[in-house]
């Protein structure tokens, strides 16, 4: 009696069957899950209107030969029980079964929606493969957007939301997308900042989720939706870094509590996977076209100096002939302009680019490039001109000389040896052509049996020797370093830099 007074008392639903399954004894809870009197049912009987979810079969040999098995079973209403049936022996027979019922509804539930959850987040920027080549950065946008919309609606229930992403230069959260908020909070201009920027600056700028019970007393909320008077904010997060943030607000005060709250920062960080692989996305665009352009500029560059080389030296020719001169003028311009729109379309790419930046140390700078190989031509358009120089080459001396007759450059790298012209004597008429031109010398690993830097030294030579092929930093460096501070020292011997 007491025993049966104990067992009666526990909050789960306890049975006890028989070994025809058949229920001989129930306690209240499990009675409450019953539509009438069990006694004499089998449990699946007794319990209306269930069906088994696992196992596939009800395992009644097992249940005979003494092992212990698991059950979930649903009932209509998406209500969820737990079984576990037990043998009782006597004799080492089993004469009876005790079944423990517990009722794991919540549980369930919050794992289904958790599993939709992440479902959702898979999908939110999943594209086939096909539709890339065929979607722009702002379409894939707005897939983005819609299937937050469906997802934010149909798994969390929320009506009225806004998303802001970070920019990581100037800290303002800018809109990504709202739905819900008044046109003033959806147009306001809002910083990660602790302070003066409500409850998403204070997210911004801390990375922590707020729960705003009481909108009406808060001191970080501003108005958002007309009559809100609780909301919900969580940051996005992605590799422990905020790149955004996450916004709920209701008409109800403190309606938002600790289980919905976790809720919504388990879908931000769905969330801020999708935009991280947008990111990516446009970094893959971003990056493909300026290799793009990169390209056309590689196969281009070295045929447009030949062309400018060949219309300088016309024009030194055609003096005589105004009509000639004015043609030839327009051709050269021509020219140049082809090759910085080329330039100037490639810094748009790469300015674009997430993180992307211009360097300025050398953008704008005018360079001649004379050497007879052709691999220094190409390597000098490819390295000089993602710095931003405007680069120009001559195969000959005598090449070099007539563009520098004929326009202004503020560095000339020559080569040491010419076919043509001996390199102290290039050298010297381009100073004399370019006094204001920093002219760098650059040698290969053949014998210099002109003796082109002694003679140069005695002319007041002071910038480093590079050897080809050019190494970028020793490159940049000569371009860039300050000169001494005299500059006429017959004791001084040009400095060596081994760049390769």
């Amino acid at each position: 009696m007491r025993a049966e007074h104990i067992v009666a008392s526990l909050e789960k639903g306890v049975a006890i069957l028989g070994i025809d399954f058949k229920i001989t004894w129930a306690n209240d809870p499990f009675r409450e899950w019953c539509s009438q009197d069990p006694i004499g049912k089998s449990l699946l009987e007794a319990l209306d209107e269930v069906s088994l979810v696992w196992p596939e079969i009800f395992p009644f040999d097992g249940l005979l030969t003494g092992k212990p098995t698991s059950l979930r079973l649903q009932f209509y209403g998406n209500r969820y029980l737990d079984v576990t049936i037990s043998p009782f022996r006597e004799r080492d027979c089993v004469v009876e079964l005790i079944a423990l019922c517990s009722d794991v509804s919540e549980t369930v539930s919050r794992q289904q929606k958790l599993d939709a959850l992440h479902r959702a987040g898979q999908e939110l920027a999943a594209l086939d493969a096909d539709e890339l080549t065929e979607m722009t950065v702002d379409d894939r946008v707005e897939l983005l957007k819609q299937n937050l919309r469906r997802h934010i609606h149909d798994l969390l229930n929320y009506n009225v939301i806004e998303i802001r992403l970070l920019n990581p230069a100037t800290q303002e959260l800018k809109p990504l997308l709202e739905e819900g908020m008044t046109p003033e909070a959806a147009q306001r201009v809002l910083y990660a900042r602790a302070a003066g920027n409500g409850v998403t600056g204070y997210v911004g700028a801390t990375g922590q989720s707020y729960l705003c019970r009481d909108a009406e007393t808060d001191p970080h909320y501003i108005k958002g939706a007309e009559g809100a008077r609780s909301s919900m904010t969580v940051p996005l997060v992605f590799q422990d870094a905020t790149i955004g943030t996450f916004n709920v607000e209701s008409p109800k005060p403190n309606a938002f509590g600790p289980e919905d709250l976790q809720f919504a920062e388990l879908f931000s960080r769905e969330i801020a996977q999708a935009m991280h692989t947008l990111n990516l996305l446009r970094a893959q665009q971003s990056c493909t076209a300026v290799q793009a352009i990169e390209a056309v500029n590689r196969d281009i560059a070295l045929p447009v100096d030949d062309l400018l080389s060949l219309a300088c030296t016309a024009l030194k020719d055609a003096q005589d002939k105004p009509e000639l001169v004015q043609q030839l003028e327009q051709i050269i311009a021509n020219t140049r302009t082809i090759k910085q729109k080329i330039q100037n379309v490639g810094d748009d790419f790469a300015r674009l680019s997430p993180g992307g930046n211009i360097p300025i140390r050398l953008r704008g700078m005018r360079i001649l490039v004379i050497d007879c190989d052709e691999r220094i031509r190409r390597s000098a358009h490819a390295l000089l001109e993602k710095e931003g120089c405007q680069v120009e080459t001559a195969a000959t001396g005598q090449e070099g000389i007539t563009l520098a007759r004929a326009s202004h450059y503020d560095a000339v790298l020559m080569a040491i040896r010419h076919p043509d012209i001996g390199g102290t004597a290039l050298y010297r008429s381009l100073r004399e052509l370019q006094p204001d031109c920093r002219v760098i010398l650059c040698q290969g690993f053949e014998y210099d049996g002109s003796h082109t830097l002694v003679n140069v030294r005695q002319d007041g030579y002071w910038l480093p020797v590079l050897y080809k092929p050019y190494q970028p930093n020793q490159l940049f460096k000569a371009l860039t370093c300050s000169p001494p501070s005299s500059l006429d020292c017959p004791s001084r011997q040009p400095e060596v830099v081994h760049t390769s």
